[in-house]
């Protein structure tokens, strides 16, 4: 998810300027159809990684990801980069690191001991921190209704990873860890730092140059370590099943890291940050149902709570 997120312009307003417009009075039928799109996208994005690291290592699934997005947009980046605000590059750089590079690493390594069906229904904490954020640094009001949203959200959490398990040991290590769970909390909470920060700050620039240049900043440092740091060319040369493994990486980043974050900005900048974090309802489906079908194990505590995680994103969004 991850955003990714997931999950990324051009104004020549100061930055003392408001940048962010009052949210619209109703959704349009264009962010419902965004909506679901991405939820399709983020929801498949779990297994491509878990077939990822059949071969590659958490930090060269993480890296290649980021590289490849960064390449596929890197000519609209480059198109935009001339008209940024200077003043905006801090919070392309915020969003980018938070929002999208540190949860590529983090998904990727929680899902070597992690079931996918269970990663995706984790990501669902997105909206949950989006609120946390959104309350603490953005004005975004904390009723006690939305404060028990957060609350179950929590409760869902703790269910899945204490009583739950790993969801089976389909695993690309073969053994299973439910506590690496938790790097998929981090990952979500800067998921809610990036949807705040896009929402609020961003505002006004084109979703595909909010994108391309987000991942103008943090694609080359990924390169970098890609090749460099890891070992990712030499098993690309000489790992059976290399190629194929990178096919599903590439496939990743491209439609769950670069279009997927070109349409959820959008999605953003048409409804509200809340609503648009939402799209977690439907990924837990989408990534259970690919789970189970590539062998991993869902029981009434993992159904427990997925429920209870979705009944406190519900009560979220609604609440006012």
């Amino acid at each position: 998810m991850s955003p990714t997120p997931t999950a990324p312009a051009v104004s020549t307003a100061p930055e003392t300027t408001p940048v962010a417009s009052p949210p619209p009075h109703r959704t349009p039928a264009s962010a419902w159809v965004l909506l679901i799109t991405l939820a399709t996208i983020w929801g498949t994005s779990f297994i491509l990684m878990k077939k990822g690291l059949v071969v590659f290592s958490a930090m060269e699934l993480g890296a290649t990801r980021v590289t490849v997005a960064a390449l596929l947009l890197l000519p609209f980046a480059l198109k935009h980069l001339p008209q940024l605000e200077r003043s905006r590059v801090k919070w392309l750089v915020l969003s980018g690191v938070v929002g999208t590079l540190i949860p590529a690493f983090l998904f990727a390594y929680a899902e070597t001991k992690l079931a996918s069906g269970l990663a995706g229904v984790l990501n669902a904490l997105t909206a949950v921190f989006t609120l946390v954020v959104g309350a603490l640094f953005f004005g975004q009001k904390l009723t006690p209704l939305r404060v028990l949203g957060i609350v179950l959200g929590l409760v869902g959490t703790v269910v899945l990873m204490l009583l739950g398990g790993n969801g089976g040991e389909a695993t690309p290590t073969g053994e299973g860890n439910a506590w690496y769970g938790l790097y998929i909390v981090l990952a979500t909470a800067g998921y809610g730092v990036s949807v705040n920060v896009i929402k609020n700050r961003l505002h006004g620039i084109p979703p595909l140059a909010v994108t391309g240049l987000l991942l103008l900043y943090i694609g080359g440092p990924a390169l970098v370590y890609l090749l460099v740091g890891t070992d990712f060319i030499h098993k690309l040369q000489t790992v059976p099943g290399a190629w194929k493994a990178f096919g599903y990486i590439v496939l990743l980043a491209t439609m769950s890291t670069a279009v997927a974050m070109v349409l959820f900005n959008k999605l953003i900048q048409q409804s509200t940050a809340l609503f648009a974090a939402s799209n977690t309802y439907l990924v837990p489906i989408m990534a259970l149902t690919w789970g189970v079908l590539d062998g991993e194990a869902f029981n009434l505590w993992h159904l427990l709570g997925m429920v209870i995680i979705l009944i406190s994103v519900a009560i979220i969004h609604r609440a006012k």
